[in-house]
């Protein structure tokens, strides 16, 4: 059934949790983690961090593509599944909750699918948690054939190939593997892998209108599972020509995709993208396994065929090579009780929850020692209008943000972007210490982090961290405009450092860069604060703008042909823009009043 807001998601931002609800329900061996209701955390219900003697293997990623990555929680396999939001990263809170739950002395792994807001937080995540004491490694994986293989700074993306990997992990782990050695099998394994979707739809995001973008009788060739665009569109064809166009951009030798050669010895995984019927698969499994045989001289060793990672109900199918060795094919068919590999499962319901320990940040928002001033400084009256026009402006531009990011993206800016604005909103209220600048900046990223997922989520908390640690070091109560000059030049390196965009690559940087040189140039020819200020958000309106003509090199503008880019501009570079000059226009506007 199609996701759709008169059907049976009532309430779209809760559809994961009340999937998660019906997950533990369904298969008493999972359980979900309790906490706030940012942590979506699937685990096995037999696991205790301080019994646990084997490596936790722990995946995850955006809700939507079920059943991964909840699905494959289970001896055998995944030892805890991180859920963001549909199509959404998990927040880095969410991946140290789950971190911390299922990881004993022997560590855990890490598996991330290659996207840039997936390496960020769960990068993140893994840091401060080697900060506490765990041992942690990362296996990225990235077996995305249809793209180039190089493709701006983020690589190929992570598909299907993803469950072979995590199936391969949590064998190697349940064998008692050490950490390195676990990671070692999940690396070589995410190397000989393949995949290429082929889509026949345009998924439905829940509470969204489904995009119109592909006519009738069209396919999509080479897309990703995240509704974005694929990298070609054609006239839909027998199911035989359309798995051999796969088949051979896959294998081809031109492309060095995989280490796949006639001779080898392969496994085939046929998945289906959510809205293709079980007989279609079969049928495209059953003209995969003759052409591989026949056309590349391959040897088929095994075939999986169903829906492993979806794109909620897209139409549509993918074909997954993964080269075949005797350690691969133990490790496939090693047992599992992951609910959704194909194999039969069982398991014991638990008699218990388990508690959350949620990750500590500067701030808790029960402590009374962080709260808003009974009184407010002149500058501080100053940086609540600025928050507040800014916030404001950002909420106004929700559907445009969507709009524009359906087109180049996978149209969930501006939602994302909104939890974020109210979120600030609804804290400013209580709980900034707006006397406190430095502080307040701290707590802005503590707001975005708490409700935004995703690249922009990390992103924001980035910048809002490395902005709270460049006031700092000035130890002053009242910020200059030379200093506030400094701090967003500190806050975009960190962003760029972190991130890998730089100016040029369409993304948010192109207008924060822009407002910055422009900043800064106003205030070394002795300009007015205030008017550099209004001048340099017309440097950021204009940077975000000109990314229409910019080729995307970061992101998931990246998959997107350059003729669709052309027609929109790049929305988080838009995002940042708008928020920008709304704050510095409502200084103006303050300002010219008294």
């Amino acid at each position: 059934m199609a996701f759709h807001p008169k059907k049976l998601i009532n309430d779209p931002k809760d559809a994961v949790t009340e999937y998660i609800e019906g997950l533990v329900e369904t298969y008493p061996g999972l359980q979900h983690l309790d906490g706030f209701p940012e942590v979506k955390v699937v685990l096995r219900a037999d696991v205790s961090p301080q019994t646990y003697d084997k490596v936790a293997v722990i995946s995850g990623g955006g809700s939507g593509h079920e059943p991964a990555h909840a699905g494959y929680v289970g001896e055998g396999m995944l030892t805890a599944a991180i859920c963001g939001d549909v199509f959404a990263s998990p927040t880095v809170d969410a991946i140290l909750a789950g971190i911390r739950a299922v990881t004993g002395p022997m560590g855990c792994l890490l598996v991330v699918t290659n996207y840039t807001g997936d390496r960020l937080n769960f990068g993140l995540a893994a840091e401060q948690a080697k900060s506490e004491g765990y041992k942690v490694e990362t296996v990225i994986v990235g077996d995305d054939c249809a793209l180039p293989p190089r493709r701006g700074i983020v690589g190929r993306r992570g598909l299907a190939g993803t469950v072979l990997v995590n199936k391969i992990a949590g064998a190697a782990a349940s064998a008692g593997l050490s950490l390195s050695d676990v990671a070692a099998e999940a690396k070589c394994a995410s190397e000989m892998i393949g995949t290429m979707g082929v889509g026949l739809s345009v998924c439905t995001i829940p509470g969204q209108v489904t995009s119109d973008r592909l006519g009738p009788e069209k396919m999509e060739l080479g897309l990703g599972i995240h509704g974005e665009t694929g990298a070609a569109v054609a006239d839909i064809q027998p199911v035989d020509v359309i798995v051999s166009h796969v088949l051979q951009q896959i294998l081809s030798p031109e492309t060095g995709y995989v280490p796949i050669t006639r001779g080898n010895r392969v496994v085939l995984l046929v998945n289906g993208l959510g809205g293709t019927p079980l007989m279609e698969l079969m049928i495209a499994a059953g003209k995969a396994v003759p052409k591989l045989q026949l056309e590349h001289g391959l040897a088929v060793d095994r075939v999986y065929t169903g829906s492993f990672m979806t794109s909620l109900d897209m139409a549509g199918f993918s074909l997954t090579i993964m080269k075949s060795e005797e350690s691969v094919l133990k490790y496939l068919d090693a047992p599992t009780r992951a609910p959704h590999w194909p194999v039969a499962v069982d398991g014991i319901r638990p008699f218990a929850k388990i508690p959350v320990a949620m990750p500590s940040s500067n701030t808790t928002k029960g402590d009374e020692s962080i709260s808003r001033p009974p009184e407010l400084t002149e500058q501080a009256r100053l940086l609540e209008l600025t928050i507040e026009a800014a916030a404001n402006s950002i909420i106004q531009l929700r559907d445009s943000l969507n709009e524009w990011d359906g087109k180049v993206g996978d149209g969930d800016c501006g939602s994302t972007m909104y939890k974020g604005a109210t979120a600030i909103l609804e804290d400013l209220k209580t709980y900034y210490p707006l006397n406190d600048t430095a502080e307040t900046i701290s707590e802005i990223g503590s707001s975005l982090r708490r409700v935004m997922g995703g690249t922009s989520g990390i992103i924001y908390v980035i910048f809002c961290k490395a902005a709270y640690a460049q006031l700092k070091s000035n130890g002053k109560t009242e910020i200059s405009a030379k200093q506030w000059a400094e701090t967003l030049e500190a806050a975009i390196d960190a962003v760029s450092k972190y991130g890998g965009a730089r100016a040029g690559f369409r993304t948010m940087l192109d207008a924060l860069i822009p407002a910055s040189t422009a900043l800064k140039e106003r205030l070394d020819a002795g300009d007015d604060p205030l008017n550099a200020f209004v001048l340099s958000s017309e440097a950021a309106l204009a940077g975000a703008e000109s990314t229409m003509h910019m080729e995307a090199q970061a992101g998931r503008s990246s998959y997107i042909s350059a003729d669709t880019l052309s027609v929109v501009p790049d929305p988080g570079a838009m995002a940042v823009a708008t928020w920008y000059r709304a704050a510095a226009l409502a200084l103006k506007d303050h300002c010219s009043a008294e």
